[in-house]
């Protein structure tokens, strides 16, 4: 075997421009891959199941709801919940209006619209949205997925089934001794994107979602609470029911 030498480095020659750019490529692309995996890891150590149980008691999370056999596989499930001082007739006209065109979403209506979702937040029961059937569709956008009707159980349950078979929404409203328990539960499946578009929708989507969920909540409360009669003795206000970007992680609600 020849030994090395710097001549037989010279023979060989410089490593040509286009090879020296797809090495850099490559390791480029590599630690990118590897610096997304150790995020996705570090967030599901320690923080997505607050992120996708916000509010929600492990009763709550691990219970059967309406709407749960229309995806009895799904790659993601949300279980997020709140108390509202207020019997499930109170709250379920807010309920019934929600959607684009309607009564809105309840939640931040500026980063909605920028999707093109023509969401304005009620302030107030909209009498003409208060006839909901299943089998009516409300569209999310114009390009988006229409939402079906699944269920329509008044003052009960109110679940939606987006017609592609990706999302299943469903809303349950359990009376307790505090007035009632607002549960929200998404069933998603991503089975249709790559590896790192699961990562990603994990990364991204997923607080995301938590950010515009909660808003809801304290949105639907809040306006629930400022038209009913409290249900028993009042508490105390609630500084994160009026600051609904404070404690964001933290589940501030009690256990039913």
């Amino acid at each position: 075997m020849k030994p090395f030498s710097m001549t037989t480095c010279a023979m060989a020659g410089p490593v040509h421009p286009l090879r020296m750019r797809a090495r850099t490529a490559v390791a480029t692309l590599a630690g990118a891959g590897a610096g997304l995996a150790a995020m996705i890891a570090g967030y599901r150590l320690l923080g997505r199941e607050r992120c996708l149980h916000w509010g929600a008691s492990t009763t709550e999370v691990q219970r059967g709801m309406p709407g749960d056999e229309l995806m009895p596989q799904p790659d993601l499930v949300a279980t997020r919940a709140i108390t509202i001082s207020a019997a499930p007739e109170q709250i379920w006209p807010w309920l019934v209006q929600i959607g684009p065109g309607r009564g809105g979403a309840y939640t931040y209506d500026w980063v909605e619209n920028l999707l093109g979702l023509d969401m304005h937040s009620a302030d107030t029961i909209l009498p003409q949205y208060q006839n909901l059937s299943v089998g009516e569709s409300l569209p999310l956008s114009p390009s988006g997925p229409q939402m079906r009707v699944a269920v329509c159980d008044r003052a009960s349950a109110l679940v939606f089934a987006s017609e592609d078979g990706n999302w299943v929404w469903a809303f349950g409203l359990y009376p307790d001794r505090a007035g009632t328990r607002l549960v929200s539960r998404n069933r998603i499946t991503t089975a249709n994107r790559s590896l790192m578009g699961r990562w990603a929708y994990q990364l991204l989507m997923e607080p995301a979602s938590l950010v515009m969920e909660r808003k809801m909540l304290y949105g639907i409360k809040q306006r629930v609470e400022n038209h009913a009669h409290p249900i028993g003795e009042t508490s105390a206000p609630d500084s994160a029911a009026t600051e609904p970007g404070a404690g964001l992680l933290a589940p501030s609600v009690e256990q039913p």
